[in-house]
């Protein structure tokens, strides 16, 4: 079986810690670690040349801070913070971070992160063999060389993935790349009803709704504070 890698990069000024990092992440052979740098003025120009598929980076560091450092580097699909302070977390947030650990690692949150970075790229694969048309009432999905059709009708609910789109039916599930606010913007998708930040439901396969979560068809959803007044007049007429 052919296992992909991802090449990955170590940040930290500590030495301590930069050996730490550099420990967990041995512990997973898909990340091929190609640098460790103890500042992040050192890595800038080495990532400028070869851009890294995931970043391991401390946040305080003298001179080039690693929130500069990411903000020079949104090319770089991953970026995960790993510092001592829970209080860059929303800055860390603003320039894309994929995820935000606090010192000291612990083995079972990075590898939690590790997960989610692997689920992270294999959507971004399938999604971009995946090409989206719409029509009135269909959904076109290219998948390499073949054509999927979908009836609108038949979608129980759109999940969003930040930049992609997992497309729920009763038997299948579908990933295109294009947001879940974008697609919503279509004229096909209008039956839908957004329930969430991350999901959308098609209002004919709803059967049930409570102040935190729908159900509809198998399968139950969550609700999103600001979005459950829209379900108000809904659930009346259920």
């Amino acid at each position: 079986m052919l296992h992909t890698t991802y090449s990955c990069m170590i940040v930290d000024d500590n030495e301590i810690d930069r050996l730490t990092a550099l420990a967990h992440a041995r512990q997973y052979p898909m990340l091929d670690l190609v640098g460790v740098f103890e500042s992040a003025t050192e890595a800038f120009p080495f990532l400028q040349n070869r851009p890294v598929d995931v970043l391991l980076l401390d946040v305080d560091m003298p001179g080039l801070s690693g929130l500069e450092l990411r903000g020079r580097l949104r090319q770089i699909p991953v970026c995960v913070f790993i510092t001592a302070y829970p209080d860059f977390a929303a800055e860390s947030f603003a320039v894309d971070a994929f995820d935000y650990l606090v010192k000291p690692i612990r083995a079972e949150r990075f590898s939690h992160t590790m997960a989610r970075i692997q689920t992270f790229f294999e959507l971004t694969r399938k999604a971009q063999l995946f090409d989206l048309s719409l029509g009135a009432d269909t959904v076109f999905i290219k998948d390499g060389h073949q054509q999927i059709k979908l009836n609108l009708h038949e979608i129980i609910y759109l999940e969003g993935l930040k930049d992609y789109t997992r497309i729920v039916t009763s038997t299948q599930q579908y990933t295109v790349l294009s947001s879940i606010g974008n697609l919503l913007q279509n004229q096909p998708f209008q039956s839908f009803l957004r329930i969430h930040r991350s999901y959308a439901v098609q209002r004919h396969y709803i059967d049930q709704i409570d102040a935190q979560q729908v159900r509809a068809h198998q399968f139950t959803l969550p609700v999103g504070r600001s979005y459950r007044s829209s379900l108000d007049v809904l659930r009346q007429g259920l």
